[in-house]
């Protein structure tokens, strides 16, 4: 029994979808992942709009999106990259194609250490809310913010103070702050901040769909030889499914960039 008897359509196209079934199948696959980030960002929406005035903050005062551009540029070569290693298969050139997966996996690995140095930073940077106004920079004060703190649990708080004023590489000098006068400390993380939950839900998710075609460009990079060997076409559909998935991926970065980190 052939291979088209038993999974058939699966490189001709079909004579009601006009395509192949693994291509029908894959979008939709991405009609669902519309629905999911849509419901997401509309939930972003009602939140950032429902919020009281003034209590929403800005991604830019936050978020670094200067990485966050490092990251976009990352994505769109990507994409480059595997449009051009499935034209590589059409003109035969295994090896070129396998050279472009292999450039496209790089610079998936490359957006995911670059996000996790930013949420490194974000875990590590610290907001010390005050029971009490204090003077900091010629200014009173009811939270300060900062990196490296110290002796949080159970004694005088030390932090280092984040620059103000314009100039980002100024360093403060550390300051004691008694615990009398500490209310609370906590991270940037999501546990304390809607803005940020809503931050690392949106680019966590994003960044497990990295991963995902990550996983799948590498099994096409180390499996390319022998599917080739076995049915050309076969690894040219799913080389094209792949690229569709990693297209919509980028896509979706391009919305959650200026949402996110410009607005």
């Amino acid at each position: 029994m052939s291979d088209t008897a038993i999974i058939p359509h699966d490189v001709e196209p079909h004579p009601l979808t006009g395509m192949y079934n693994g291509k029908f199948g894959l979008w939709l696959f991405l009609a669902s992942e519309v629905m999911l980030f849509g419901a997401l960002f509309s939930s972003y929406v009602l939140l950032r709009t429902g919020a009281p005035e003034g209590t929403w903050p800005r991604g830019e005062e936050i978020l670094n999106w200067k990485l966050a551009m490092l990251n976009t540029m990352f994505l769109i070569t990507s994409s480059v990259t595997m449009v051009m290693a499935w034209a590589e298969l059409k003109m035969n050139r295994l090896g070129k194609a396998k050279q472009m997966l292999a450039i496209t996996f790089a610079l998936a690995g490359a957006f995911m250490v670059v996000k996790y140095f930013e949420y490194s930073d974000k875990l590590h940077h610290y907001q010390v809310e005050l029971v009490a106004p204090m003077m900091h920079d010629g200014h009173e004060v009811m939270r300060i913010t900062g990196h490296n703190v110290v002796n949080k649990e159970g004694e005088d708080v030390t932090i280092e103070p984040d620059a103000h004023g314009g100039d980002a590489n100024a360093k403060h000098a550390p300051i004691t702050i008694e615990r009398s006068n500490v209310k609370r400390v906590t991270t940037f993380g999501p546990a304390h901040s809607t803005f940020l939950a809503v931050y690392f839900t949106l680019t966590g998710l994003h960044g497990l769909h990295i991963v995902g075609g990550m996983v799948v460009i590498g099994y096409l990079i180390f499996a390319a030889d022998r599917i080739w060997k076995w049915n050309h076409e076969k690894l040219i559909n799913r080389v094209e499914c792949t690229g569709l998935y990693w297209h919509f991926v980028d896509l979706v970065w391009i919305f959650l960039f200026p949402v996110l980190y410009l607005l």
